[in-house]
């Protein structure tokens, strides 16, 4: 891991190439790729284009779609190279150093965070300060300073209490119902009309437990109480403060696959059997736990954190296979420029916006033109690849420039 320019970069074959794919697969998506598959929905309108459509739409509440797997992936690779990065400086350097390593770049990954919202462009309170990036970097700051502290039975027996903690607190302590009509039915959120936590009844004696409903678990109320600044969701936020903690475990669980692939006594397609088989059979406890504790990305639900730690081990058991143990890695490249600088093109794509560069370019009657010569959609077809295609060609410029700042 590397949050700091560096005008080098060990050679591409000292590293795991499928970890810098990978990671740039993941960010392939977050900068344009599921506008490509939204336009060719409009051109195609068939079932599989729809399908694969909706798979990159978040799902509302309950369930699970694709698009659910990428920010969690994201955090599952972090746990994964922080392995290496401080397994290294505590060789090299000490424990101290990696501690004081964690805590510096988990800062600077903070403010970035609130940088990536606005940054004081707002008065308070309408300041963001649970985010995206800011749970990067608090699920980095945790995970590392933990993986400095202890051994593989301490780390599991972290991960362990943090999930079975998150669902006993979600599910067994009693909170106040903060609806306006105690018991009733409408959900607590901007979307259904409620932006402030002024609107909620906070003083509610009645207490319930064991709720999953849309800003009416333990976790929102949380928000709704406690987390100062703008909240996403106009009450509680999908960063909120209790639900970082499975979020760790999810960085834990990259931790766990780091410690598979550094260990030199594992065979490489043993290594790649334990993270197929490991990875289906947590996506099937996942599901299986879903049945009492739902799968909800928004609440970050342990059964949330199987499932997708699942996937997340299956595909890079398959990256690793194909990238570092078959050596097929022409085909990865272009995920690798991305790889290498996710944190750049993220804050890139927030700051100018790939899908607004695309329009500027490819955009009004250039679109027009492509939608009455060849076939409704085929103008946002266009739109998207040259967005796509301009921040894959920055991440190739930094690449060749040796330029890196990534996570």
């Amino acid at each position: 891991m590397a949050d700091e320019k560096s005008t080098g970069s060990p050679p591409i074959s000292q590293r795991l190439m499928s970890l810098d794919a990978l990671r740039g697969f993941d960010m392939f998506w977050i900068i344009g790729a599921e506008d490509l598959f939204h336009a060719l929905d409009k051109i195609s309108n068939t079932g599989v284009a729809r399908v694969m459509a909706n798979q990159l739409d978040h799902e509302d509440w309950e369930g699970f779609h694709f698009y659910d797997l990428i920010f969690p992936l994201f955090v599952f690779i972090v746990g994964v190279s922080l392995v290496f990065s401080l397994g290294k400086t505590i060789e090299t350097a000490g424990r101290s150093a990696a501690v004081g390593r964690v805590i510096r770049r988990g800062v600077i990954l903070f403010v970035l965070g609130i940088f990536y919202y606005g940054g004081f462009s707002h008065d308070w309170p309408n300041i963001r300060l649970m985010g995206v990036l800011n749970r990067i970097a608090l699920c980095y700051l945790f995970a590392g300073l933990i993986f400095c502290c202890f051994r593989l039975k301490g780390l599991l027996a972290v991960c362990i209490a943090l999930l079975a903690g998150y669902w006993a607190l979600l599910t067994y302590v009693r909170f106040p119902d903060v609806r306006p009509v105690p018991g009733g039915s409408q959900t607590i959120c901007r979307e259904t009309g409620f932006t402030n936590v002024a609107q909620l009844n906070l003083a509610s004696t009645n207490l319930i437990s064991g709720v999953f409903i849309k800003g009416v678990n333990v976790a929102h109320y949380v928000d709704q109480k406690y987390l100062p600044g703008m909240k996403w969701d106009g009450t509680w936020d999908p960063e909120g403060l209790l639900s970082t903690l499975p979020a760790i475990g999810t960085c834990l669980l990259g931790v766990f696959a780091g410690l598979l692939l550094k260990n030199q006594s594992i065979e490489d397609r043993h290594k790649v059997h334990y993270l197929l088989f490991v990875g289906l059979a947590a996506v099937l406890l996942g599901h299986l736990w879903g049945l009492q504790f739902p799968v909800i990305k928004k609440i970050w639900t342990s059964s949330y954190v199987l499932v997708t730690g699942g996937y997340s081990a299956m595909l890079l058991g398959f990256f690793f296979l194909v990238v570092d143990v078959w050596k097929y890695q022409k085909w990865c490249q272009p995920f690798v420029w991305i790889g290498m600088n996710s944190i750049t093109v993220y804050m890139a794509n927030n700051i100018i916006s790939f899908d607004r560069l695309g329009l500027r370019l490819a955009g009004g009657d250039v679109r027009k033109f492509f939608d009455h010569a060849v076939t409704t959609g085929f103008g946002d077809l266009v739109v998207a690849l040259v967005g796509l295609g301009l921040g894959v060609l920055l991440c190739h410029f930094l690449y060749r420039k040796k330029v890196f700042l990534r996570l």
